[in-house]
């Protein structure tokens, strides 16, 4: 008994002895605050590392790199440590007896530290974590998720296996963390009702959170990204987490929210605005290439003059420093700012010799487009170009590149087209999709105009091709079954080829699916027929009433976008006034949605149908709303600076005109001024050949001014003056210069009120030419803003005379004496 006793003890003590020292270690570990102190004690105590030991060693050591700035990480001296090796045979070893949240914890932590993703500890983790997938608690569950998208497996059945889960137990999920990082994990996997409920799922949490670490908005932008979805209520809810965060954010975030932003097509001005003052303020303090890069990237189209010249300066000094992607983020960035700064282009050019040989096929198909747009000569990076991009498009078995490689090398300058670049076409022309097909065929039709075509029977080669092409995208137009994917594959193709190979029966199959219009896909379609200028009434009026039926469904922004069409055709739908007025309710009940900008262009698009919202049109003529509007432009690219500042020209105008109750003055008289100085002349061969024909006309050259400017500044083609007899009034009498521009373009009573009144009973008449521009497609229906036009000089006193460019080129009026008799009708207004 007393032997028992003592053997009882030793034991005993033995084990406290041994939890002690376990108890110890774990303590040691944790208490490192280097790696090489967490190596040692792996060194010392090899023997007695539990699986729980092992996993603490390797989270320790990614938390030690964790703390260093992204420049100052040693990631590769721990990765290479041989008693990191030793971490890593001791945790495979050990792997089946790990607790569930170290398997995941430990996969993590290798991961971050750049352990290939095929090492066999990875690999042996994963099928373990895997076994155990039911049972891992949300928090694992997401960080395992997070770890397999970071071994690209998108495609993997366990990362089908994840999202399943996620669908079952979504309801349950209340941390916005966890499920903004389930939502990237799993976004190529998921059905598009499943990416419903994620969408609605997170809107939620973000409601009821008062704040919101920027972090989880980021990955909520690169869910939206991955799943390729401008989807308004969400990035709204992200970009005002970011303003709250703004002093938080730092370059490499401020980065990535402006490229997501971009790829998404959202735009931000305010948070523009946030940013660019920010950047401003530590322009200096960017001294290595990486977060230089960043700060060309997004300070770059936003900055002042000086900034901007301090950024090209730093960027020719930094040159020889960029990596391949960084100087092609640099060239991308440069032709976002329209910058063709010689010194940075040829330091550029310099730069990318040693570079070429690491892009991949798309990669340069991009960079030869940047340096194209940019205007760069340099003759012989082009014909490096030129060879490395053949040789990708002979191994080339993928339908998109070779489509994007032929594209691109029809730009190129000096190209002699081999017949290996027409055959490769003709080869893949089957499995092309109709934005490919369309890349092929311009590229096609640009070599065969410049003659680059020199090997026997070339052209006729090059035509046949060209009819295979086109038999080959109405052949897919032909088996579109489903308009989603056809209005996807539309989205990209290029108008010209559209409209004049396919237009027809492209319309003809969006009819026949006109059933499978949607709430979802509504919008998508309304963008194709602005892009397409067509005007199919029974597509229209469906657009109208899926609109109607889905209104407190849509964001404000997709009723815009489908009020532009309607607007921009000057279309009618069944029930019209109902229509635009349920519209314009459901706007003017959120207007919050809209930025400064937007709610400018919202105005013109009413404004051209006949709209004029009170609540809308005093928000917007107002001295604080003009100021921060004149703020916002700075930072917003100058395309749209100049679209937005045109609107609101020809909204004021419209206001003063049609809406004098609301008395808003007319303010763009030195805009318009500027853009008139800036522009080129019109006197063209036509309006010479009319001018001629009036002359006879009416008996003498002083009876019709040619190029005149009106009151408010709209340009008509010809002016004349009619008695109360119809016999011509000379402008001469009225005492009006006859210049043929200068001398009517900065008149001093080119105001309304500055007009000389007629005689009783005489008439001034404005005869405009219209070409195709101010019709829809295929149709002798007058579009949005030249009806508009005509409203507006009837208004100001004007009767007009319009000559569709379909009459005029008619072979009715094919002899100068129908001619002169078609004016005379319409002059006097005999037709």
């Amino acid at each position: 008994m007393l032997c028992l006793r003592q053997v009882c003890l030793f034991t005993l003590r033995h084990y406290q002895a041994r939890t002690l020292s376990s108890d110890l270690l774990l303590s040691q570990i944790n208490s490192c605050t280097h790696e090489d102190e967490v190596f040692s004690l792996v060194g010392r105590n090899k023997a007695r590392l539990s699986e729980k030991h092992v996993g603490i060693a390797l989270n320790m050591l990614w938390q030690l790199q964790k703390k260093r700035p992204l420049l100052l990480r040693t990631t590769d001296y721990v990765r290479n440590h041989s008693q990191f090796l030793t971490l890593c045979v001791l945790a495979e070893n050990k792997v089946e007896h790990m607790e569930d949240d170290v398997i995941v914890d430990t996969l993590y932590s290798i991961l971050r530290l750049n352990v290939e993703h095929h090492n066999s500890l990875a690999e042996v983790l994963v099928t373990e974590a895997w076994k155990r997938l039911e049972r891992l608690s949300l928090t694992a569950l997401s960080k395992f998720a997070l770890c397999l998208y970071k071994q690209h497996r998108h495609l993997s059945p366990v990362i089908g296996k994840v999202a399943h889960i996620v669908d079952v137990k979504l309801d349950s999920i209340q941390d916005i963390r966890i499920l903004s990082v389930l939502m990237i994990s799993i976004s190529d996997v998921i059905s598009q009702s499943f990416r419903d409920r994620l969408l609605h799922k997170a809107g939620q949490l973000l409601e009821e959170k008062d704040e919101v670490h920027f972090n989880y908005a980021k990955r909520i932008l690169q869910f939206l990204q991955n799943v390729k979805l401008k989807y308004h209520p969400l990035l709204e809810k992200c970009n005002k987490i970011f303003l709250k965060s703004a002093s938080h954010l730092d370059i490499h975030s401020i980065s990535l929210i402006f490229g997501l932003y971009e790829q998404l097509g959202f735009e931000n001005a305010e948070f523009r605005l946030v940013a660019k003052q920010l950047l401003s303020e530590t322009v200096d303090d960017y001294y290595y290439p990486e977060t230089f890069t960043k700060l060309f990237f997004t300070l770059g189209p936003m900055a002042g003059s000086k900034v901007r010249e301090r950024l090209l300066v730093t960027a020719v000094r930094m040159a020889e420093e960029f990596s391949s992607h960084q100087v092609l983020v640099i060239l991308k960035t440069m032709q976002k700012m329209k910058c063709r700064n010689s010194s940075l282009l040829k330091k550029m050019a310099s730069v990318l010799h040693k570079h070429l040989d690491n892009y991949h096929v798309l990669q340069l198909v991009k960079l030869a487009q940047y340096l194209l747009v940019l205007r760069c000569h340099n003759l012989e990076l082009f014909a490096k170009l030129k060879i490395l991009l053949l040789g990708f498009l002979k191994s080339s078995v993928i339908p998109a590149d070779t489509a994007a490689i032929i594209r691109v090398l029809a730009m190129l300058p000096s190209l002699q087209v081999e017949e290996m670049i027409i055959n490769k076409a003709a080869a893949v022309l089957p499995q092309c999709r109709l934005h490919h097909l369309n890349s092929i065929a311009t590229a096609l039709v640009k070599w065969n105009h410049y003659d680059q075509l020199h090997w026997q029977n070339s052209s006729e080669l090059c035509v046949k091709l060209l009819q295979k092409l086109n038999d080959c995208g109405f052949q897919r137009l032909q088996k579109a079954n489903d308009l989603n994917l056809l209005l996807e594959e539309l989205t990209h193709v290029n108008r010209e080829w559209c409209e004049e190979v396919l237009g027809e029966e492209t319309m003809a199959m969006c009819q026949r699916l006109i059933d499978q219009i949607t709430r979802a896909n509504v919008l998508q379609l309304s963008f194709f027929l602005i892009k397409t200028n067509q005007r199919c009434a029974s597509l229209l009026d469906k657009i109208a009433s899926v609109t109607v039926e889905n209104l407190d469904k849509m964001h404000p922004f997709e009723i815009y976008f489908i009020l532009f069409l309607f607007s921009a055709l000057n279309y009618d739908p069944p029930g019209n006034e109902q229509f635009f007025e349920n519209c314009i309710q459901h706007l003017t009940s959120n207007l919050g949605c809209f930025e400064t900008h937007h709610l400018v262009l919202l105005g013109h698009v009413l404004a051209v149908a006949g709209y004029f919202p009170p609540v809308l049109i005093t928000r917007i003529f107002n001295v604080s709303f003009l100021s921060t509007l004149d703020a916002q432009l700075e930072v917003l690219s100058d395309t749209v600076k100049q679209r937005v500042r045109s609107r609101l020209m020809k909204l004021n105008r419209a206001v003063c005109l049609e809406c004098p109750e609301f008395h808003i003055p007319w303010f763009h008289e030195q805009y318009c001024q500027r853009v008139f100085r800036n522009s080129s002349s019109r006197i063209n061969p036509l309006r010479q050949h009319v001018h001629r024909l009036l002359t006879e006309i009416l008996g003498g050259s002083h009876y019709a001014r040619i190029s005149v400017l009106t009151p408010y500044y709209y340009e008509i083609d010809f002016e004349c003056l009619l008695d109360e007899n119809k016999k011509p009034l000379s402008f001469m009498a009225q005492n009006v210069p006859l210049d043929d521009m200068e001398g009517i373009r900065w008149r001093h009573d080119i105001k309304d009120g500055g007009r000389k009144a007629l005689p009783p009973g005489a008439q001034r008449i404005a005869l405009e030419f219209l070409d195709s521009k101010a019709f829809s497609k295929d149709s002798r229906h007058l579009k949005g803003e030249p009806a508009v036009k005509k409203r507006h000089l009837e208004m100001l006193g004007y009767r007009v005379v319009q000559i569709p460019h379909f009459e005029w080129n008619s072979m009715f009026l094919s002899t100068e004496d129908e001619q002169l008799e078609y004016l005379r009708r319409h002059l006097y207004g005999l037709q």
